[in-house]
């Protein structure tokens, strides 16, 4: 087990009280007794995560939903736990999915970890969301300064030269201009 997935088993463990239901699901080895959990109705929302992130780690795409919706809580402990999850588990609909939340205005208090997830993605969608997620935080007084921030360090890291404008605009940003400086000095030359 890797360190992603223990600490989420440890977390969940304190969350659960760690009952009997919890000590089973944790170590439950069958896909199909792990997918069921997500669709069983009356399950606590412990038991759907420890399940939708085991199956999304490997691999298995039932896990893709509950993984998006877990993206989006407002508990950033599961986003990071479903990020994680949906980076593992490779499915092609990952992408689209955080690139809608990422630049969902309603939810952009919960978008960190869909930009995040983005950058490590580098998906086709990834940087035309996070230029869209980047120019909306630009404005006056804007609270989201994490998320942009993100935004900023993730075009840096994914180096497309079409970011050029927004980063530029980032620099007038005392919270942004650092990140917005090294994250320019990667793209390549302007031609």
């Amino acid at each position: 087990m890797d360190e992603e997935l223990r600490s989420l088993t440890e977390r969940l463990r304190q969350e659960s009280g760690d009952t009997a239901a919890f000590r089973h699901l944790a170590a439950a080895e069958d896909p199909d007794e792990l997918a069921e959990v997500l669709t069983a109705p009356g399950q606590p929302l412990w038991a759907r995560e420890l399940a939708a992130v085991r199956l999304g780690a490997a691999g298995d795409r039932r896990s893709f939903e509950a993984l998006v919706l877990l993206l989006n809580h407002r508990d950033p402990q599961r986003c990071a736990a479903a990020a994680y999850a949906l980076a593992c588990l490779g499915d092609p609909r990952t992408a689209r999915a955080a690139a809608a939340l990422a630049t969902n205005e309603l939810r952009v208090a919960y978008a960190l970890h869909p930009v995040r997830l983005l950058t490590r993605l580098r998906a086709p969608e990834s940087v035309p969301a996070l230029i869209t997620t980047l120019q909306r935080r630009l404005r006056p007084h804007d609270p989201y300064r994490r998320v942009a921030l993100a935004c900023v360090e993730g075009l840096g890291a994914l180096g497309d030269p079409r970011a050029r404008p927004v980063l530029t605009e980032a620099l007038a940003h005392p919270a942004l201009a650092e990140a917005a400086v090294r994250a320019l000095a990667v793209l390549p030359a302007q031609g």
